[in-house]
C-alpha cells in the first residue's frame, strides 16, 4: 500500500515537553506511524524550557522571522527542527519568543488563545513554505482544534492543502479552550457562520466544539470514552455536537511503549524480571519500601498510586475509603503525585496518621514512578472518568494488579478477575462511591491472600499486550480511509 504524508500538531510531544498523557501519545504516534512507512512531520511550540534543554535544534533556512497576523497584531516566528529520537521523522518547533517564552507550557494569560492560534497557523504556513502537501492533518485537543476549520476556509483553495483531510483527537473533553467572543477577529476568518451560532450568541467561542464540527474524523483515546462522551454527562456539554457526527466519532485505545515500560529491560530498575521469573519483583518491592521510608515487611500487600491529585482521579472517594481500609486491613500504601492543595494535604496527613505504612511523595519523579510500578503489588485508579489511562496498562505488564473503576480506557483494558475460572486481569468496580472503593481494595487483598489465585492473576496480567505496534493499526486504517 502507498505511504501517506502525516502532519501531526500537538501542544506537547514527549521527550521535548510533557504535562500529561497527550505528550506520550503524540510521541508514540510519531514513532509508530513512521515505523509503518509513512512520512511524518510533527509540530509543537518552542517553549522556553524546550529551547534551553535542546540547544541542538537546527534553524530551518528560509523559515526565519516570518510574519503571521493574529487579529490586529502581527507576530514573527521562525522554525527549528530535529529528527524525532530513534527515527528520521522530522519535528518542527514554532519559535515565537513573544508567545512561548513563559514560565510554564500553559498559562492563564489573556493571550493564551493567541499562543495556539499562532501555532496552528504557523504549522500550516510551514507546510506551504516547505512545498509539502500532507494527506492527513492530525490535530490534538483544543490547542489545534481550529486547524480543520482553517483547511475549509483560509486554505480551501490552496493547492498544497485543499486535499488534506483532518483528524481531531480528544484526549480529555474537559479542556475546551473556551475564549470570549471578542476574540473572533483573532481567527482571521471572514464568515462568522462557520462557528457555532449558539456559542457566539452566548458570548464565547469554543475551539474544541469547532474542531468537532469541522474535522473529517473525530477520535478519542478509548472506545468506551467515545461512547461515554456522546451519551452522558461526561460529554461536558459536547454531547449533541458529537452525536451529530454519528459514526464519524471513533475510539482508538492508546498503546504503551514497552521499550520504556517493561520490567524485563526497564532502565530505571536495578532488578529486572518477567512472568517466567518473578524474583526481581520482590527485590524491587524491597527497594521501594526502603526508598520511600516504609516500615513494612515485604510480605505485606503494597498498594501504589501515581496520579494527578484532582477530583477526576477519584481522590475525593479516598478521603473516606483509605483511612477505614488502613484501620481494618493489613496493607501499605505509596502515593506519588501533585495537584490540588486539599488532596496534597490529605495524603500528607494520611502518612502522618499511619507512619511506616503510608508514604507520600509530592511532585513527579520518573525513576520513582517506575519503581512504584515494579515494586507495588496493586495499583489503585478509582477515577471518576478516565479517557484512556496508561498506568493501568503499565501495571499489567509489571504484574502489579490494577484496581480500577469501569470507565473509559480503564474499562477497555482491565477485565475483572474470577478466581473460580482463573480468567481476568484485575479488579473492576462499577459505582463511583466510597463503598465500591472499599469493596474493590478488600476483594483484591483477599485474592492476594490466596497464593495460587494471585500467581494466576499476575500471569494473566503480564500476558497482556497493549503495544503501539498493535494499537497504531486503528489509526493507519483511519488515515487510509480518509485519504482514499
Amino acid at each position: 500500500m502507498p505511504a501517506l504524508k502525516l502532519c501531526l500538531l500537538s501542544s506537547e510531544i514527549q521527550p521535548y515537553a510533557k504535562t500529561g498523557g497527550l505528550a506520550d501519545v503524540a510521541g508514540a504516534l510519531v514513532k509508530s506511524v513512521r515505523a509503518l512507512g509513512h512520512e511524518v512531520h510533527a509540530f509543537m511550540p518552542l517553549y522556553a524550557q524546550v529551547r534551553a534543554a535542546h540547544p541542538e535544534l537546527a534553524p530551518v533556512l528560509g523559515l526565519l522571522n516570518l510574519p503571521v497576523g493574529i487579529g490586529a497584531s502581527e507576530y514573527r516566528f521562525s522554525v527549528r527542527t530535529a529528527s524525532y529520537p530513534g527515527t528520521d521523522a522530522a519535528v518542527y518547533f514554532i519559535d515565537c519568543p513573544e508567545l512561548y517564552d513563559r514560565a510554564s507550557l500553559y498559562t492563564t494569560d489573556p493571550d493564551e488563545h493567541r499562543r495556539f492560534l499562532l501555532f496552528t497557523r504557523a504549522a500550516l504556513e510551514t507546510c506551504r513554505r516547505l512545498d509539502w502537501s500532507p494527506d492527513i492533518l492530525h490535530c490534538n485537543d483544543w490547542h489545534t482544534a481550529f486547524a480543520p476549520l482553517y483547511l475549509k476556509t483560509v486554505y480551501a483553495a490552496d493547492p498544497l492543502l485543499r486535499r488534506s483531510r483532518s483528524v481531531l483527537t480528544i484526549h480529555n473533553i474537559g479542556y475546551q479552550g473556551v475564549m470570549p467572543r471578542a476574540a473572533w477577529g483573532d481567527l482571521m476568518i471572514a464568515d462568522g457562520g462557520v462557528l457555532d451560532a449558539d456559542d457566539l450568541s452566548h458570548g464565547w467561542i469554543n475551539p474544541l466544539k469547532t474542531g468537532i464540527r469541522h474535522a473529517h474524523r473525530v477520535t478519542t483515546v478509548s472506545p468506551t470514552y467515545a461512547r461515554e462522551i456522546r451519551e452522558g454527562p461526561l460529554g461536558m456539554g459536547m454531547q449533541a455536537t458529537l452525536q451529530a457526527r454519528g459514526d464519524e466519532v471513533v475510539g482508538i485505545l492508546n498503546g504503551v511503549d514497552y521499550r520504556e515500560w517493561d520490567p524485563r529491560n526497564d532502565p530505571h530498575l536495578s532488578a529486572h524480571f518477567g512472568p517466567e521469573d518473578l524474583q526481581g519483583k520482590r527485590v524491587n518491592k524491597q527497594q521501594l519500601i526502603a526508598a520511600v521510608g516504609l516500615d513494612s515487611a515485604v510480605s505485606r500487600p503494597l498498594v501504589g498510586m501515581i496520579t494527578r491529585l484532582a477530583e477526576q482521579k477519584g481522590i475525593d472517594l479516598l478521603i473516606d475509603a483509605l483511612p477505614a481500609l488502613l484501620s481494618s486491613r493489613d496493607l501499605a500504601l505509596v502515593v506519588l503525585g501533585s495537584g490540588d492543595a486539599p488532596y496534597t494535604a490529605f495524603f500528607a496527613g494520611l502518612a502522618a496518621r499511619f507512619p511506616g505504612r503510608v508514604a507520600f511523595r509530592s511532585g513527579h519523579d520518573e525513576s520513582l514512578a517506575h519503581l512504584i510500578e515494579a515494586g507495588s503489588d496493586m495499583f489503585l485508579m478509582p477515577s471518576r472518568y478516565e479517557p484512556c489511562g496508561l498506568n493501568q496498562m503499565y501495571s499489567l505488564r509489571y504484574g502489579t494488579i490494577p484496581i480500577v473503576r469501569r470507565t473509559g480506557g480503564l474499562a477497555d483494558s482491565v477485565r475483572h478477575f474470577d478466581p473460580s475460572t482463573g480468567h481476568g486481569t484485575g479488579c473492576v468496580f462499577n459505582d463511583y462511591d466510597v463503598p465500591a472503593v472499599r469493596w474493590a481494595v478488600a476483594t483484591t487483598l483477599d485474592w492476594y491472600g490466596d497464593s495460587a489465585a494471585w500467581h494466576k492473576l499476575m500471569q494473566n496480567a503480564m500476558a497482556q499486550d497493549f503495544s503501539w505496534s498493535k494499537q497504531i493499526l486503528g489509526y493507519d486504517a483511519l488515515y487510509r480511509e480518509l485519504a482514499g
